[in-house]
């Protein structure tokens, strides 16, 4: 369930998948984890923080912690799920971790919902 349309918007998709990530492996989740974890400047984080606040995907608290709106957790989840089941498949078909990895975070934003829902529906039956 992809919800940012726009090509320009994808990376905020990777930023909600990133928080939600980050929330479960450290709790508290500040900017500079995301720089650290993403690997973008410090700079670049802040505005998309910017923005997701602006679309009410994020909060932050008066000590810049970063939290997720339920609307924010919903298309964080989403992407999330998305990620995991394209990464296993890819790598069910014999491509290694790493690549499956970035080849499933490239696919995840673009793949229509019918498509995504037949290969989730096939890779739990593989399961």
């Amino acid at each position: 369930m992809s919800y940012i349309k726009h090509k320009s918007d994808e990376s905020l998709e990777d930023y909600l998948e990133t928080i939600l990530i980050l929330e479960e492996k450290i709790g508290n989740v500040r900017s500079i984890d995301i720089v650290n974890e993403m690997e973008f400047t410090k700079p670049s984080v802040s505005i998309a923080m910017k923005k997701l606040r602006e679309l009410g995907l994020i909060t932050m608290n008066e000590f810049n912690l970063i939290k997720l709106t339920d609307e924010g957790r919903k298309r964080a989840e989403s992407v999330l799920e998305r990620h995991t089941i394209l990464t296993d498949m890819l790598v069910s078909l014999g491509v290694s971790a790493e690549i499956a990895a970035t080849d499933a975070c490239r696919i995840e934003h673009d793949l229509s919902e019918e498509t995504f829902e037949a290969i989730k529906k096939h890779m739990t039956s593989y399961k």
